[in-house]
């Protein structure tokens, strides 16, 4: 079997490309002295209207408004729009993104926008479109030698570069006029908003101004400015660098009119009763909680050092340090939970301190990586062993207790990644509590000192008492699992065979972990 498939890829490699010398390009930063903006003046407003820190924060935990909220903000920008993501995709949503920064580009606003190479690929006409327009440049992050085609398909002409191909920048952060940004561990994408018809992703975003924007722009800075950050016209095709920039204009817009959708239906008020940050730009300012918060990324040269699977880099380390640091609680949202020896090292001295720890993460039925699901389930009993409260999401659960009906008939499937503790502190951004996040992939993470926000944040699970998931708990001989859930009728049912399990699901999962085994990856 290793020869057969080692064969295969002798064959891939022998079509392989390799990256030409990358081309240094001008260094730029953050705009400054953007506090006579009308974003700066709004901010201005809303922070005064929150004392008590030098940073105000704003929860988005609605899919529909955290679009709207970056789309009000490229709006309403003046002078400057720093957008950072690991995905954005051609569909409606990246239809409707794109079209605001050219929009604003065509305003006068300088655009800059950086994507990570690895699912750019089917997404570089509709680049190649948008940094034809004045004012705005395209860079890419770490590219794959393969110019075109799916992910998977590149990465498999790029094996002869494996080691530096399958680190990704997953950062995501969006930073209008230097004034306002939005981070968290949304993408731009269908799914990421509940715009999707097949699944859609349970999320969380955080809105800030103040302080910690200009921390949130410097690391911005810090990744376009690097050496694994490549222009987008040193990634085309020599005929399409020869396109005429007015075709490529209208190429782009044509593009973007065959794959918009409707205008997003946004509700005037989230699942916390707050309006629209839209209706609030428009009142002048916006509902903030005070606090002070500090930025944790990776450096961008994370892609390129050694892996040392028993070092975590900073974003990881920031957010085990606020874990470690927990006295009375810890709760940890997290879709992708591999705990490994480290992390039920700290559960257990959490149980020796006296700290209630819980967790929450994807059941098998709704998580988008059945991979990662099967390497947690054998960390469940042991976890259980130490009195950690472990809940899963049901997606059936959460559509019968979905009050706003947002989901439809869509799987919901949890992509939030945060982490309260002592009902004080929250860790968000796009750090997953797996290997991948601690050695292979750059991370932002920003920590905040905000109790106001991080309670909302816990009473989001809390609303409707757990009624979206199962909490597992150890069955009577101390080592089966059982899943416990209320009915409608608020009586709790007992399942002893894992929800949404079955036996192809089972067989798929075993060829697919023996194949991985198999070809060393």
């Amino acid at each position: 079997m290793r020869r057969w498939l080692t064969a295969i890829f002798v064959l891939l490699l022998a079509g392989c490309t390799t990256l030409p010398p990358r081309i240094a390009q001008p260094a730029s930063s953050a705009m400054v002295a953007t506090g006579v903006t009308p974003l700066g003046r709004i901010a201005a407003v809303s922070l005064a209207d929150a004392p008590g820190g030098d940073t105000g924060f704003r929860l988005l935990p609605s899919g529909e408004m955290a679009f709207d909220a970056r789309l009000a903000l490229a709006e309403a920008a003046t002078r400057s729009i720093d957008a950072q993501y690991y995905h954005i995709h051609a569909d409606t949503a990246g239809a409707a993104f794109l079209a605001a920064l050219r929009d604003a580009a065509r305003r006068g606003v300088r655009v800059r926008l950086l994507v990570d190479d690895y699912n750019a690929g089917e997404l570089y006409l509709l680049l190649r479109g948008l940094a034809a327009f004045p004012n705005v440049e395209v860079r890419l992050f770490n590219p794959l030698p393969a110019r075109y085609g799916t992910p998977i398909g590149r990465m498999l002409m790029s094996l002869h570069e494996y080691a530096r191909v399958n680190h990704r920048m997953h950062n995501k952060l969006f930073v209008a006029d230097n004034q306002f940004a939005v981070y968290g561990g949304r993408n731009i994408a269908d799914e990421y908003f509940t715009r999707h018809g097949q699944a859609n992703f349970i999320d969380l975003d955080v809105l800030s101004a103040g302080a910690v924007v200009r921390e949130l722009s410097a690391s911005f800075d810090r990744y376009w400015n690097s050496e694994q950050v490549w222009a987008l016209e040193q990634r085309l095709h020599v005929l399409e660098r020869d396109m005429d920039p007015a075709e490529r204009r209208a190429d782009f817009d044509m593009r973007l009119k065959e794959i918009a959708g409707p205008p997003p239906n946004v509700p005037p008020r989230d699942h916390l009763g707050q309006s629209t940050v839209r209706a609030q730009i428009a009142q002048g300012r916006l509902q903030l909680l005070p606090g002070t918060a500090r930025v944790h990324d990776d450096p961008p040269d994370k892609v390129v050092g050694p892996v040392d699977t028993n070092k975590a880099t900073r974003a990881m380390r920031a957010k085990l340090d606020v874990i470690a640091g927990a006295r009375e609680e810890v709760v940890v949202v997290n879709p992708y939970f591999l705990p490994g020896p480290v992390g039920l090292r700290m559960m257990r001295e959490a149980q020796q301190r006296g700290t209630r720890v819980l967790i929450v993460t994807n059941s098998l039925g709704s998580t988008d990586e059945p991979l990662v699901y099967r390497a947690y389930s054998r960390y469940r009993p042991e976890m259980l062993k130490l009195g950690v409260e472990l809940y899963e999401f049901g997606p059936e659960l959460v559509r019968r207790s979905d009050r706003f009906g947002a989901f439809g008939k869509s799987t919901p499937r949890l992509h939030a990644k945060a982490v309260g503790v002592d009902r004080r502190w929250m860790v968000v951004g796009s750090v997953n509590l797996d290997l991948r996040s601690a050695v292979l992939n750059t991370e932002l993470g920003v920590t905040i000192d905000c109790a106001a926000l991080t309670r909302q944040a816990l009473g989001l699970l809390r609303a409707d008492a757990f009624a979206s998931m199962y909490r597992l708990q150890l069955g009577e001989d101390g080592q089966t699992i059982e899943w416990h859930l209320r009915d409608d009728s608020g009586k709790t049912q007992v399942r002893r065979d894992e929800p949404h399990a079955s036996l192809w699901q089972g067989i798929s999962l075993w060829l697919q972990s023996w194949l991985i085994s198999e070809i060393d990856l």
